[in-house]
Order: structure tokens, then C-alpha cells, then sequence
């Protein structure tokens, strides 16, 4: 019987602390710079408007967040959270040195310290896979939506289709993991921890009944990139 991946949120908040300085390098090399796309096609899926703020949860060092700053020309607030302090320093000192005002909230993706109803868009990118109760995080990003919003989820996915299947799936769980401690150099493990953290998570339809369930009227993925990637949408 394989055993689950330890999600505890120590563990994954050390591991990802660890990571911080190098994490934005790693995705881009690892993804070969394919992760770009994921997020300009997710805030142009989503299209949001320039009136209501919107959230980025686990959001890391704060790319997708970034990204809906640029397409609503810094008209609204953008907020990203996350619970990795050291993430968020990264994000802050991109900030600065772009300009590009995204306020950053150390907060649990499980307990968001916002008020209900709030944001128009509340998006996940590569994020919720690493929270240890994927329903109750569901559930919090559907809380602070506004009624009538979108909860997006962006989340590596194990293409269905062969021979891409096969090979993804090789190199996700070979390649992947060394190049990414050659480069990382920490000693938690982080990029063995993906592919069984990816292989965990619910996909494609069961991540859309989860959707349902805490609350959405509607939700649809849209596979990206042969199935690597996949968008989730969600209107509350």
C-alpha cells in the first residue's frame, strides 16, 4: 500500500521556505518556460474586471498574482497569500523592483483572513495540491468570493493521452526530480515531493465534484498543454 504524502503544514512550509531563492528559476527551467503561458492563458480565460479586487492563494512569490496586476493595468487591488513567509519576501522584493503593486498576506490557505464575500476572482496556482485539506481550502476560496466571482485552480495533471502520457509521465518522475535537486540543493526533498504530490491530488472530474460540493453553481477544466497543465473554473 503506498504511503500518502506527508502535506502537514510544517513540512511543506520549511520545505518551500527552503526553495524560495531559487523557485522561480527552477519552474521556469523545469517547465521550459511553458508555465508563462499557463498563467497568461489563465488570467485571459478569466478575463477580470477593473473594478473588484481579486486574491491569489499559495501564492508563492506571487507570478500569477503579477500577472493579474498587468492585465488590469494596476486598476484593482491584487492581493497574494500564502503561508510560506519567505515566499512572500520573495514576491515583496519583485514588487519593488517592477513596480507592480500586489499586496502579499501571510495567511493559511485553510483559514483565509479575509471577509466573506470579497473578492472577484480567487485564483490557486500550483498551490492547493500542497494544502493538507483540499476541500476545506475549496471551501475558504469559495468563501471569500463574491457571489456571481470565479475560483480558479491552475494544477499540474497526468495527460490522459498516449504517447504523451508515457512520457510525461517518465520524465515527471525520473528527470524531473534531479534536475530539480541539482539546482535546489535542499534537503527536503521539494522536487520528489511533486510527482507524488501531483499523483495524489484529485483531477479532471473529481476535482470539479470537490468544486460542487463546497458550494460553486458551476464548474469546468480546460486542459492545457496536452493535459500537463489543467485550468479549473468555478462560478460561486
Amino acid at each position: 500500500m503506498t504511503t500518502p504524502v506527508d502535506k502537514s503544514s510544517e513540512r511543506v512550509r520549511d520545505m518551500f521556505g527552503e526553495i524560495a531563492p531559487k523557485y522561480d528559476r527552477m519552474n521556469h527551467l523545469l517547465s521550459m518556460n511553458v508555465d508563462r503561458y499557463w498563467r497568461w492563458k489563465t488570467v485571459r480565460k478569466l478575463a477580470p474586471n477593473k473594478t473588484d479586487p481579486i486574491l491569489d492563494v499559495c501564492t508563492g512569490t506571487g507570478d500569477l498574482a503579477f500577472a493579474f496586476h498587468k492585465y488590469t493595468d494596476g486598476a484593482v487591488p491584487v492581493v497574494g497569500s500564502d503561508f510560506c513567509f519567505e515566499m512572500l519576501e520573495v514576491g515583496r522584493s519583485k514588487s519593488r523592483k517592477t513596480g507592480r503593486e500586489v499586496s502579499f498576506v501571510e495567511g493559511d490557505a485553510q483559514n483565509l483572513p479575509f471577509e466573506n464575500d470579497r473578492f472577484q476572482i480567487v485564483s490557486a496556482a500550483f498551490g492547493l495540491r500542497n494544502v493538507a485539506d483540499t476541500d476545506l481550502g475549496l471551501a475558504e476560496m469559495t468563501r471569500v468570493c463574491k457571489p456571481g466571482g470565479q475560483v480558479a485552480i491552475l494544477e499540474f495533471t497526468m495527460p490522459r493521452s498516449q504517447p504523451i502520457k508515457g512520457l510525461y509521465g517518465w520524465y515527471f518522475k525520473n528527470v524531473l526530480p534531479r534536475i530539480g535537486q541539482q539546482f535546489a540543493r535542499n534537503n527536503s526533498s521539494a522536487y520528489n515531493y511533486l510527482p507524488d504530490s501531483v499523483g495524489e491530488f484529485p483531477s479532471y472530474e473529481s476535482l470539479v465534484k470537490k468544486m460542487l460540493a463546497v458550494g460553486l453553481s458551476t464548474a469546468k477544466f480546460y486542459p492545457l498543454t496536452f493535459g500537463i497543465a489543467t485550468l479549473y473554473v468555478g462560478v460561486k
